[in-house]
């Protein structure tokens, strides 16, 4: 590849780049009044959105860099070149759904909704502290019959399957029917109080209990800034011991349970 036809290509990005970024300047025209009155269901789609355009331009500036490297005609065929751009994009979606991405989400995000976009996978555990742990058989059982309700909460509230299931699994092992010691109830162990601020009339329900206790999950994460460790320590220990403490309390029941999540997690996977 010879330098000038990588500064061409590098002329290109930077022109693409420009014409993204007057797009993205026209979301200034939304007023802040506007702004503080979304709500986290329409945040999460806003978030997204703006994810899922960061990705097609990080896919684009991939291509135009591969066209830049080669000097002769690819000739792996349809099936390797198939095999490539699958590849590519599946990489450029990875990167947009990394922390805050590269950048042009958070721009995006930022400027429809004044807040930044959640840190989705920020963590301060570091990781070779957990290991990946499998949910029991018999409650990965339990919790694979709301599949369908967790996929809804899922859409709805842009927090991943595996993560729903994980908490799941953490609080009541799949017991829709489950009370703690507390007077934590139901599959994703609401408080009375906390149900009735997200409008759960019956946390015996499943689909109301996983719908509330992911919008509550969310809601966490937007509080915390998007960390994924503050968010599990509010859900266990609730927003003010975070905030007293200036992150994880320093509970055992909390510690724990954030690294029994996170285990659960890393061994589902991502999804």
């Amino acid at each position: 590849m010879s330098i000038e036809s990588f500064d061409t290509s590098q002329n290109r990005i930077l022109a693409q780049k420009a014409k993204i970024a007057r797009k993205i300047n026209e979301f200034d025209n939304v007023k802040i009044s506007q702004k503080s009155k979304m709500t986290d269901t329409e945040k999460s789609k806003i978030e997204q959105a703006s994810r899922g355009f960061e990705s097609i331009f990080v896919n684009m500036m991939l291509t135009e860099m591969k066209k830049a490297q080669l000097e002769e005609k690819d000739d792996e065929g349809f099936g390797g070149n198939t095999m490539q751009e699958m590849a590519q994009l599946n990489l450029a979606d990875n990167i947009s759904k990394q922390g805050r991405g590269m950048g042009i989400a958070q721009m995006m995000y930022k400027q429809m909704t004044g807040d930044n976009i959640p840190n989705r996978n920020s963590y301060t555990v570091p990781q070779q502290q957990l290991r990946p742990i499998n949910i029991s058989d018999s409650a990965a059982a339990r919790i694979s019959q709301y599949d369908e309700i967790i996929g809804k909460a899922s859409k709805e509230y842009g927090i991943p399957e595996n993560l729903i299931k994980s908490v799941i699994a953490a609080e009541s092992a799949g017991n829709h029917k489950a009370v703690s010691s507390a007077g934590a109830k139901g599959l994703m162990q609401l408080m009375d109080g906390t149900a009735e601020d997200l409008g759960v009339n019956n946390s015996f329900n499943p689909e109301e209990n996983i719908l509330g206790g992911t919008n509550y999950l969310n809601k966490m994460l937007n509080k915390f800034d998007g960390s994924l460790e503050l968010a599990l320590a509010a859900y266990n220990a609730g927003p003010g011991n975070v905030e007293k403490h200036n992150g994880i309390p320093p509970f055992d029941e909390t510690r724990k349970y954030i690294s029994r999540v996170l285990s659960y997690n890393m061994a589902l996977g991502e999804k």
